[in-house]
């Protein structure tokens, strides 16, 4: 049973995707008004990059996070990058601000380490491990994915 699930949508990323979709639509438009060219391999391999493309911009156009008896869990777009997180595991959780350079998308941070799964602004959940490693996860409600996490990791204390 889940008890907490909340998605947010990255909206810049649903316009970038859409108009990368309108640009591949109006390129393949375009190139099928031309007289047909010898190699017709090519025109099947930019049809699969551009679908490509738009398959991966789509996957990161939402970050939903859930949290059930045993995990939190995090996907992004219809779960094809996704992440679970024992609750036993997690030692604490807080709000912060992402700095603007941290970028959206799931990221390696160096200094401070990190990872980070974001689609969309600058708040987050920073949770710790026990084994120390750092995660901050994206989210436009900061508060109550906390609430959620610290309520979650005490219920599992008892």
């Amino acid at each position: 049973m889940t008890s907490y699930k909340h998605t947010q949508i990255g909206y810049l990323m649903l316009v970038v995707t859409l108009a990368a979709l309108v640009l591949f639509a109006w390129v393949h438009i375009t190139a099928s008004a031309e007289p047909p060219s010898v190699d017709s391999g090519t025109n099947f391999a930019v049809t699969a990059v551009m679908a490509a493309i738009v398959f991966i911009l789509a996957s990161f156009a939402t970050l939903t996070a859930s949290i059930d008896e045993h995990y939190l869990r995090i996907k992004f777009g219809y779960g094809i990058f996704s992440r679970k997180f024992v609750l036993n595991q997690i030692a604490s959780a807080r709000a912060v601000k992402n700095h603007w350079y941290y970028g959206w998308g799931i990221r390696l941070w160096l200094w401070p380490k990190m990872w980070i799964y974001n689609v969309s602004g600058f708040d987050a959940v920073e949770v710790t491990m026990k084994n120390r490693k750092v995660y901050r996860i994206g989210t436009d409600i900061p508060g109550e994915l906390e609430a959620a996490i610290k309520h979650a990791i005490y219920t599992q204390k008892i």
